[in-house]
């Protein structure tokens, strides 16, 4: 089966034995979860509608896994947070298992609960691993499970196809979508903020912090409850209704799926559920990640494989959730988390530090959501580099459908920080636009949230800094603005132009969002003045953040109609780092970037194949903020030209400086 992927990359060639023992694990796990039952894996990963509280035959049923237990109760408002005989769990075999039934009076909806668990030499509350709605008080803070029997939601929209192969992301996070200095809510969002996602032509809604997380600051990491929506947001019924609306409005929802640690919290958490901390985590010092300071999942052992696989599927079926970003895996895959590590060399992806239980479970997961749903989208977030995580399980890889290309906004950075506009390194500058690997799909990205968290700045920030506070009125001429909002566009286009099989963008972004990301927390006195989105900028049209918006649009748009993604790779046709210009094709669309702040090109010729060519975007257009140095809609024809390199024909182009423009090659 690794045939295929040691063909596509001939550097994979001397591991193919290990590629081949990874293939026999996964086999082998796979069959000891399946056991004699003959099911499919996707079978098994319903723990969800075993263990926790349900209410079926007219009782309730509660269940849970806790082998180190000696007692369990189930206490709360209920039984005056007593522990009473009626509420006790009886043990069931010797597999750890408790449960309980309950009359139909006993629990009603909005009930607070919690389980007071005895172990050997102690005992402690406990919020229940399966609960799926969890909220805190917000005089004492404290979190309690909460019952929710509400009829089951009915859906009004069918979800969105696989969007025509062009996967264009819009990554948000709920809490931070409103502009006043507050957490947003589920309903607000669904009112909002889809109607502007749809209108900027995205077709891919990637939510943040779903989970239920104790610490808001945490961006949704610390995750505590796996199966529970985060309820500072709002409830289920919500979170339901707001991905029904964006079905809708045409766009897929894809969830940030927190699978590679946990947080260290006990009683709201999974740490030292039932006394031991080796429950789900590997023992100390392996079940710690002190840099992050969270706990790290077993997942060599069953129980964690079938409690992580049933989340999987739990967020598919019950929310509709049309696929997942898996967060962190590098720091799965390695046990150094690949903390401060620079992968230089295939030997670094076979060797005694890659977690293969880690390798396999993922490997797993995938097989589980593409089982439950064919079209379910995948995203790999690793920064190694690690070989084949987006190649199918079939071709010998890990099943993602795409890995995020995290090398690429890293290097916007670098070139921003350390560069001078003139010393921009072109060749270099294409290589890591085009650094992926062969049959992997890659989803590329200017920014995300990580790029602006704090400690860092948005793009726009970064280029523009101080300015934007008082330099973005639409009659002010700012040098500095001026050369923000160029590059802003210009590094926009060409990452979403050479992207290989999707583009993504965090919320804001797109029209240069100032200053950065800083949830409350002690450090900055509890502020939420960073931890919003500020619509009321690009709504003024005395701003000019308008204008950066209708060209984020414009470019998205000609992607989709161009199907940009149906062609894997541009084409370069020229490459000049003196004159700081790049050109390409791509699915019958040519692009050319003149990066040079200071010198405009006149009759600059392009190699390209002979024909007529029309301009479609150009950067520098008034209506995005731009000079209108170039006519609109106008006409070129390729000329033949002597050269040596074999192209006979090419384009005689003006070239204003800091301008992308884009031309459709027409039939």
């Amino acid at each position: 089966m690794v045939k295929s992927l040691v063909d596509g990359d001939a550097y994979l060639a001397p591991y193919a034995r290990a590629l081949e023992n990874r293939l026999s694990n996964l086999d082998e796990v796979a069959g000891r979860l399946i056991g004699q039952s003959g099911s499919r894996l996707s079978d098994i990963a319903d723990s969800h509608n075993y263990f926790g509280l349900h209410f079926k035959n007219n009782e309730w049923v509660f269940r849970e896994w806790a082998p180190n237990a000696e007692s369990i109760w189930l206490i709360g408002n209920m039984t005056a947070w007593q522990r009473k005989k009626n509420f006790e769990l009886q043990k069931r075999g010797n597999e750890g298992l408790w449960e309980l039934h309950l009359p139909a009076d006993a629990l009603a909806h909005g009930d607070y609960y919690r389980l007071y668990m005895a172990w050997p030499g102690g005992g402690g509350d406990r919020i229940p691993v399966y609960a799926r709605r969890v909220v805190q008080d917000p005089e004492t803070l404290i979190f309690n499970a909460q019952v929710w029997h509400r009829p089951d939601y009915q859906w009004q929209y069918d979800r969105p196809d696989k969007q025509g192969g062009q996967t264009l992301i819009y990554e948000a996070h709920v809490g931070m979508a409103q502009e006043e200095g507050r957490v947003g809510s589920f309903s607000e969002f669904t009112e909002k903020v889809i109607p502007r996602i749809a209108a900027s032509g995205y077709n891919v809604m990637q939510l943040m912090a779903v989970q239920e997380h104790p610490y808001y600051g945490s961006f949704g990491y610390h995750v505590s409850s796996f199966f529970a929506v985060s309820s500072r947001f709002g409830t289920p019924e919500e979170l339901k209704h707001l991905i029904d609306t964006a079905h809708g409005a045409g766009l897929s929802v894809i969830m940030d799926l927190v699978h590679s640690h946990a947080v260290n919290n006990e009683v709201e958490g999974l740490s030292r559920f039932d006394g031991t901390r080796y429950q789900y985590f590997h023992d100390d010092p392996r079940g710690m990640h002190h840099a992050w300071d969270s706990r790290c999942f077993d997942y060599g052992k069953l129980p964690v494989l079938r409690f992580l696989l049933s989340n999987c599927r739990f967020w598919l079926e019950e929310y509709g959730f049309d696929g997942f970003r898996f967060d962190g895996i590098t720091s799965m895959l390695y046990l150094d988390h690949g903390l401060e590590k620079a992968f230089t060399s295939y030997d670094d992806y076979f060797n005694s530090n890659v977690d293969e239980d880690a390798l396999t479970y993922l490997a797993l997961a995938n097989t589980v959501i593409h089982e439950v749903r064919p079209d379910a989208v995948t995203i790999a977030e690793d920064i190694s580099g690690m070989p084949g995580l987006a190649v199918p399980l079939s071709g010998g890889g890990c099943g993602f459908d795409f890995r995020l290309a995290m090398g690429v906004p890293d290097f916007w950075i670098k070139l921003t920080k350390e560069y001078r506009d003139e010393d921009w390194p072109m060749g270099t500058l294409w290589h890591e636009l085009n650094n992926r690997r062969a049959g992997e799909g890659s989803i590329n990205y200017a920014e995300s949230h990580d790029q602006a968290l704090v400690g860092d700045k948005t793009l726009m920030f970064r280029l523009a800094d101080a300015a934007m506070y008082d330099q973005m009125h639409v009659n002010d001429t700012s040098l500095v603005i001026d050369r923000a909002m160029a590059l802003h566009k210009m590094i926009r286009l060409i990452t979403l132009a050479t992207a290989g099989h999707g583009y993504l963008n965090f919320i804001g972004n797109e029209f240069g969002h100032p200053e950065w990301i800083d949830f409350p927390r002690a450090g900055n006195g509890w502020s939420y003045h960073h931890a919003r989105r500020q619509w009321s900028l690009v709504d003024n049209p005395d701003l000019k953040y308008g204008f950066l918006q209708q060209f984020d649009r414009a470019m998205i748009n000609l992607a989709k109609k161009a199907s940009l993604f149906a062609d894997p790779w541009p084409y370069l046709l020229t490459e000049h780092n003196e004159d700081k210009i790049i050109a390409f094709m791509r699915n019958g669309l040519l692009f050319v970037f003149n990066f040079h702040p200071t010198v405009s090109h006149v009759d600059y010729p392009v190699p390209a194949p002979t024909g007529k060519y029309r301009l479609v975007l150009d950067s520098d257009s008034r209506r995005y903020g731009g000079h209108d140095r170039l006519a609109p809609d106008q006409a070129y024809f390729t000329l033949p030209i002597d050269s040596n390199d074999g192209n006979r024909n090419a384009l005689s182009l003006y070239l204003p400086t800091r301008t992308a423009i884009v031309l459709c090659m027409e039939k």
